[in-house]
């Protein structure tokens, strides 16, 4: 555990309809930081998976949050200010309301980066599965031309429309399948809806503009197939982003293995660390 302190429960928003409930995030701060310093420090926003639809803000998913990595410590303990964050999820309301919560959460710490010595032009998204979509939708779709400074996107949906048919042969979930956690999300039959699928997908923002990425799959994932980060990287290449493309073999969702061992999870975690020191110019 980092010696930094750690504030839970703040309330960043309210979501946007009647019997509104707080989003919430938590923030978790590098120890000997000097609140009265002029140091800025930079800021990582995570958003966490569950298909839309369950998952907590604390969660990086039952089966990774058994390694006991402690990511948010560990980036804490990297010199970096962090913030894990709610989003409604599609029981509440469809897309975007997601990313408009996921943005809602990084425009609070820009408004309120003097108070915790955060440096705006240093912020930075990262998530994992949805919440690797929805960190990938951040970073795609500036407001008011204030775009993050790069994205870490863990096994992220990108592209919903062709989701279903990249699916693995012994995939658990497919986007096709009737009910399933993207139609969910967006309200509708994907294959009947083309739009909405575009519309809630990264791949259709991607341009010049985009930040750095890191993607991170497994090649042996059962829900999210790898080739939906291998498309994104695709297209950002070919837009001429900077975007690197991490495969780790045989690792399934949250880096199950079949081992059982967190290899792969620790795998992940250090290039991410690494990515964000290197994009702040920590490292």
């Amino acid at each position: 555990m980092t010696d930094g302190e750690a504030l839970k429960g703040i309330e960043f928003a309210r979501s946007g309809h009647e019997g509104s409930r707080p989003l919430l995030l938590d923030l978790y701060l590098p120890g000997g930081w000097d609140h009265a310093s002029d140091q800025r420090l930079p800021a990582v926003v995570h958003f966490h998976g569950g298909g839309w639809r369950v998952g907590e803000r604390s969660s990086l998913g039952p089966v990774c949050d058994k390694f006991g990595l402690d990511p948010f410590d560990v980036l804490a303990e990297a010199g970096f200010v962090v913030a894990s964050a709610d989003y409604r999820l599609s029981s509440e309301a469809h897309y975007p309301a997601q990313l408009h919560d996921a943005q809602a959460a990084v425009q609070w710490l820009r408004n309120n980066a003097g108070e915790y010595g955060i440096d705006p032009a240093r912020i930075y998204v990262w998530g994992d599965s949805a919440g690797g979509h929805l960190a990938s939708l951040v970073g795609l779709t500036a407001v008011d031309g204030e775009a993050v400074a790069g994205v870490v996107a863990w096994y992220p949906p990108t592209d919903l429309l062709h989701m279903g048919e990249q699916a693995l042969p012994h995939a658990v979930a497919r986007a096709s399948d009737p009910g399933s956690r993207e139609e969910l999300l967006v309200g509708a039959v994907l294959a009947d809806n083309p739009d909405l699928a575009a519309a809630a997908s990264p791949i259709s923002y991607v341009g010049p503009d985009a930040p750095p990425f890191l993607l991170i799959h497994g090649t042996a994932d059962r829900f999210v197939p790898a080739a939906q980060s291998e498309s994104l990287a695709s297209e950002l290449a070919k837009a001429g982003a900077d975007v690197e493309l991490l495969l780790i073999d045989g690792a399934d969702h949250m880096w199950s293995t079949a081992d059982g061992g967190s290899a792969a999870a620790e795998k992940a975690l250090a290039a991410t660390v690494s990515f964000f020191r290197t994009q702040a110019a920590l490292a």
